[in-house]
């Protein structure tokens, strides 16, 4: 930015020095006055670049001081020459002043070296610069210096210097040429250094072309020389002179519209030339001269246009590894491993896949946020890396699923494989601050009888829903899978047709109260009278109504008729209406976000007190926190209580207790088939109700099949017990009768 008072400075002098530049010619010719005018604008712009370096301050003076250095020579030279003319009136030449205005190219270039050097390695920069030059080259030679070279009278000495102007002014035009092409920063003072250099080019031309044809030119070439001085003042005043030598890594090699028309014009210089001195006869053809720069133009149009066609490749290979890569993890995505099982096949061998998903994945992005699911994923695709071997590929599908590729293995390594890979990622994983315990279902799968990639992915993912299912952790594929997958999909088919048609129905197990047995609630079970295969057990249906998503809706279906069912009770029963009815909700439900909006609609659509609903969730659902808690939290909130079913058989991690809003504790059936019998196998039901007791908790007792269990409950402490003991799922049961643990 510039800083107040700044830019005048620069600007004042701008138009003082311009208007000086301006009047120098309009002193009388050929006095000492008009020379003088001469060396105070140039010592004046020698001054300013100096004082703009010491205003300004660049982190890098050395090519500006370069700069003043080349200036303060030209002034050198005026000087010397005006000596000449005033004090020794004499016109010497070769004379020292052409040792300083030849001497003055050196620092300048220097200058502009340094400033290209800032600006980054630009090799398409620096042919494209070479290819104008070549052309104006040739322009040169055959205008300007051809004829200064055959002069007639002329000494060798003298020729010599007649020819290092030009060929200075070519080396100008380049490194001119390659600014102009370059990526600089383009400030103020960017330009004001290009309107310098380019005056100062132009004018070294135009004086070249009047001396060799000897046409007047007045004070005009006066002008250009001392603008050329004040502009380069101006550029070191500026503000901006201090951010226009800073490093840029980015390489501007396009091709634009402006840039290829002057290299087609550099390019076409040769072949006119060669064409006009043909057309124009005389029997003058430069033919060295043209043959050379044509080609020396035409190899550096094919380095270019090599460079070119390397730049795109890369460009090309970069995109291919781009797409074939996971941005996440940087692992090969689906379409690198199918391109990879494809050339195994190809070659005629026999690959090994391995299907992996994460189990409950999304509950652990809900619950601790995206960014800690990132880096899991990362970690998970580690993890695996370090236990394939050589050969092994592992990919990531997309979400949270991976796959391992181990090229030409038999079946039975294979499998060993995913034993080690199962056992790898039950170690804890650390994602960010988190400490993670993450499972995961694999299915593996061979390309026997198949030489199509898709089929084997299929086969392998096909094994692995078998694994999640089963809960196995590991399957490998077999055909009846794909019968059993079928009969799945055929199943979800017909869960959306149920919907549609009502062929669900709710009933209802009693839930009582120890020792005499009285219904105190109620657990809401489904079940499906399928048209053509009559009953069906909830372990047929709700897996699949899970795996498709289908259980979201199925479970609003529940708690709205449970809900309503209970409002019926109240309306017709009065007090011997079931003070509470359990509805059991899925993971799968907990995560969708309205679920709290879900309950809280369903209360005020069925007038159901929302102290007599209990929501049951399993351990597993709730473990991993986040999204699922807070939706507890939610419809806790609205009074709805809370209930932990089948505890003590998921991750029983009594910590749980804690960050679940809890309100019953429903102890699994497995705790209580063998309760009577003595010794330790009542250890655990009694530590569960201890447990109950001394949070305030409500333990029911699940699986009571004999009196004698109830009464061993009820003398460990149970107060609420439900079982075949105490009543079936029924649709209506006899609330007015106690059961015949009564």
């Amino acid at each position: 930015m510039e800083t107040r008072g700044a830019r005048p400075l620069w600007l004042a002098w701008l138009l003082i020095g311009g208007l000086a530049a301006v009047a120098c010619p309009l002193l009388p010719d050929g006095t000492y006055a008009a020379d003088f005018g001469f060396e105070v604008v140039g010592l004046f712009s020698v001054t300013m670049v100096l004082l703009g370096v010491r205003r300004n301050r660049p982190p890098r003076r050395a090519l500006w001081f370069w700069f003043a250095g080349g200036l303060a020579t030209l002034v050198l030279g005026d000087v010397t020459w005006a000596i000449y003319q005033h004090v020794l009136h004499r016109s010497p030449f070769p004379s020292l002043a052409d040792v300083f205005y030849l001497g003055a190219y050196p620092p300048l270039a220097a200058g502009l070296w340094l400033l290209l050097r800032r600006h980054g390695r630009d090799v398409a920069g620096l042919i494209d610069a070479c290819i104008a030059a070549a052309g104006t080259g040739l322009l040169f030679w055959v205008f300007v210096m051809r004829p200064v070279a055959e002069l007639a009278g002329v000494s060798l000495l003298q020729r010599l210097i007649s020819l290092a102007y030009p060929a200075a002014d070519v080396l100008l035009l380049v490194l001119l040429a390659r600014m102009l092409a370059g990526r600089a920063t383009k400030t103020a003072s960017f330009w004001l250094l290009a309107a310098s250099m380019t005056l100062m080019f132009c004018t070294d031309v135009a004086y070249s072309l009047v001396s060799t044809y000897d046409i007047l030119a007045g004070g005009v070439l006066v002008v250009g020389w001392l603008m050329s001085y004040v502009c380069l003042g101006a550029a070191a005043l500026h503000p901006s002179m201090r951010v226009m030598d800073e490093p840029s890594d980015a390489v501007d090699t396009a091709l634009s519209r402006r840039r290829l028309t002057v290299l087609a014009v550099s390019s076409l210089v040769a072949p006119a030339l060669l064409l006009g001195q043909g057309v124009a006869g005389g029997g003058r053809i430069d033919w060295l001269a043209i043959g050379t720069v044509a080609v020396v133009v035409f190899l550096l149009v094919l380095v270019r246009i090599a460079g070119l066609v390397g730049k795109v490749q890369d460009q090309a290979d970069q995109l291919s590894e781009l797409v074939m890569r996971d941005d996440l993890t940087g692992l090969p995505n689906r379409r690198f491993l199918e391109e990879l099982i494809r050339d195994e096949l190809d070659a005629g061998t026999v690959p090994q896949v391995a299907f992996i998903d994460l189990d409950d994945f999304k509950r652990i992005n809900d619950g601790l946020g995206h960014a800690i699911g990132d880096q899991l994923l990362v970690a998970v695709g580690r993890r695996l890396g370090t236990v394939l071997r050589p050969s092994d590929v592992v990919a990531r599908l997309g979400g949270d699923e991976f796959a391992v590729l181990m090229p030409d293995t038999g079946p039975v390594a294979a499998d060993a494989m995913v034993t080690e890979l199962a056992t790898a990622l039950q170690e804890p994983v650390f994602a960010g601050d988190q400490h993670l315990l993450v499972q995961a279902s694999i299915g593996v799968a061979d390309a026997a009888g198949t030489r199509d990639p898709f089929e084997l992915l299929r086969r392998a993912d096909v094994a692995m829903y078998a694994a999640k299912e089963d809960k196995t952790r590991q399957q490998r594929f077999r055909p009846e899978l794909d019968q059993r997958a079928a009969a799945h999909a055929q199943l979800g088919a017909q869960l959306r047709e149920a919907l549609d048609q009502g062929q669900f129905q709710l009933v209802y197990q009693p839930i009582v109260a120890l020792p005499h047995g009285q219904i105190v609630g109620v657990e809401a079970l489904i079940r499906w009278h399928h048209p053509t295969l009559g009953f069906m057990s909830p372990a047929d249906f709700i897996p699949v109504a899970e795996r498709n998503g289908q259980i979201v809706e199925l479970g609003a279906w529940i708690l709205l008729e449970a809900c309503s069912q209970g409002a019926a009770w109240m309306a017709t029963l009065g007090d011997a209406a079931p003070g509470k009815v359990s509805v059991n909700v899925s993971a799968r439900q907990l995560a969708e976000p309205d679920f709290p909006e879900v309950v809280a609609a369903v209360l005020a659509a069925t007038g159901f007190p929302a102290d007599r609903l209990a929501i049951e969730v399993t351990e597993t659902a709730v473990f991993g926190g986040g999204r699922a808690i807070e939706a507890l939290d939610a419809v806790h909130e609205l009074g709805v209580r809370i209930a932990l079913d089948d505890f003590g058989t998921g991750h029983s991690s009594l910590g749980l207790l804690q960050t679940c809003p809890v309100d019953i504790l429903k102890v699994d059936k497995s705790f209580v088939d063998d309760i009577t019998m003595a010794g330790r196998h009542s250890v655990i039901a009694t530590a569960l109700i201890n447990v109950s007791d001394g949070l305030n908790l409500d333990a029911i007792a699940e699986g009571v099949e004999t009196a004698e269990q109830a009464q061993e409950l009820y003398r460990l402490g149970y107060r609420f017990a439900q079982g075949y003991h105490f009543g079936r799922p029924v649709a209506q049961p006899s609330f007015a009768l106690a059961s015949a643990a009564a």
